[in-house]
């Protein structure tokens, strides 16, 4: 085994870019040891710096976000417009892709736990298994994040072709980095999510840390993503029969807001990830914001009006629940108990048999996100109109987390569910079609340069 190097007290790694540089850098500092036991890994995984940082590209593109004040969006980065603009090019000439390469160094770290860790020292067989579980989870998250940001949308009939990502399962820097298909990514991230599940705690101690519900809940947003919805349904109701996870009522907190549960305590967190920038701004579209209702308390707590940006005030409303939590400040995008509930619905409302019982979900969830007076159960029988208030909720609910883009894509062969986006940046107009080339992350020209074997998507 190949040691590396980390601190007693907080593991990190030191690793260039994957894809733009073949080299690893070992960095030989005071109070350094080697990383050969099996708690080092575990430290490793521990270090939520390291393996929580998820995308961005994904939110800013979505039809969550849209900026009619020069204000706004004079405030976007060039790349975070590039993105929001669905260019062709989001980074330019040789420079990295953030969300790429970031997720790509951490699947380096999780090649490592999972290739070193049966060989470490001082840990029992039950202790390795575990570890070597928890880093297959976390290689599986990302590579359905990239997947989902760099490829085409799954589609059985051509995803045995469709160009996927780098599929990388070993800790090689000299590893051949061509595109494997749409089809071979996911079963990748299938078959670790599947064989990480007996060595896994049905709870971990910590959020932050992979458990088999954390793995069931990937499972689910996998298979929803595959438009399996049998299967979605399965592992969903696996995570929700736990006792483990409780719905936060939010008539708790409409008096004080600051008072909402920390990411650490917060009981609907069933497996920490957050998005690549911790504290975004995000001005909110106002056909999302037309979806709520009066008395849904998401609106009243977790949107906040423009003006009250002292620095850059502007016309339309945010997305405020990451600034009310006074501790762990940031946008959740791993799997959460309400998105559970809302994979389960859309199974639900999907099957000709059983669409009537979507609404049960739905009224579980909404009870406990309106103010009483404005509380009414849904009653509807329409098997469609039962469907679209299901994706409406889930838009509501996962506002902000990047997930809207993936359902984009999904929904996007399904008539009504998807409309033509148009935006404006300075000056110039840009639209994008369902279906459209655009709905695939471009690959920053970096990368190909250096790789060749790594083709472009089409624009």
């Amino acid at each position: 085994m190949k040691n590396k190097i980390i601190t007693f007290s907080l593991a990190t790694i030191f690793v260039s870019s994957l894809v733009s540089c073949r080299k690893f850098v070992e960095i030989d500092l005071v109070g350094k040891r080697e990383l050969k036991y099996t708690q080092d890994y575990q430290s490793l995984l521990n270090n939520s710096t390291s393996v929580e940082k998820s995308y961005y590209w994904p939110v800013l593109a979505s039809d969550d976000i849209y900026g009619s004040d020069e204000a706004y969006l004079n405030t976007l980065l060039l790349t975070d417009a590039n993105a929001y603009c669905w260019k062709s090019d989001l980074v330019g000439d040789n420079n990295e892709d953030p969300d790429w390469a970031d997720q790509y160094q951490q699947i380096y770290l999780f090649n490592q736990v999972a290739t070193e860790i049966m060989d470490s020292q001082g840990g029992t067989d039950a202790q390795k298994k575990n570890i070597l579980a928890q880093a297959k989870v976390h290689r599986a998250l990302n590579y359905f994040n990239l997947v989902n940001s760099y490829a085409k949308q799954y589609n059985a009939s051509s995803a045995n072709t469709d160009l996927g990502v780098p599929l990388l399962t070993r800790p090689d820097l000299y590893a051949k980095l061509d595109r494997k298909s749409v089809e071979t990514v996911y079963e990748q991230i299938i078959e670790d999510l599947s064989s990480a599940i007996p060595d896994l705690p049905e709870q971990a101690n910590f959020n932050i840390l992979a458990s088999q519900s954390a793995a069931q809940g990937i499972l689910a947003r996998v298979y929803l993503q595959m438009r399996d919805y049998g299967k979605a349904l399965q592992y969903a109701e696996l995570v929700l029969a736990k006792p483990y996870y409780k719905l936060i009522d939010l008539k708790q907190y409409k008096a004080a807001p600051n008072s909402y549960p920390n990411i650490l305590d917060d009981t609907e967190e069933i497996f920490i990830k957050s998005l690549r920038n911790s504290f975004p701004t995000l001005s909110l579209n106002p056909d999302l914001l037309a979806l709520f209702e009066p008395g849904d308390l998401r609106a009243t707590l977790f949107t906040v009006d423009g003006s009250v940006f002292t620095w850059t005030p502007f016309q339309g409303k945010a997305y405020n629940k990451h600034r009310i939590i006074s501790a762990n400040a940031k946008i959740t995008n791993g799997p959460t108990l309400p998105e559970m509930m809302l994979i389960k619905a859309e199974a639900l409302a999907r099957d000709n048999e059983r669409f009537a019982e979507a609404l049960t979900v739905l009224n579980n969830l909404r009870s406990n996100r309106f103010e009483d007076t404005a509380y009414k159960p849904l009653q509807i029988t329409d098997q469609q109109a039962i469907l679209k208030l299901v994706i409406n909720e889930r838009r509501k609910e996962l506002m902000g987390k990047g997930l809207r883009w993936f359902d984009q894509k999904r929904l996007a062969a399904e008539p009504g569910f998807v409309t033509t986006q148009t935006r404006t940046y300075k000056g110039e107009s840009f639209t994008l079609a369902p279906n459209s080339n655009r709905y695939v992350m471009p690959i920053a020209s970096k990368y190909i340069v250096l790789n060749p074997e790594i083709i472009q998507n089409p624009r």
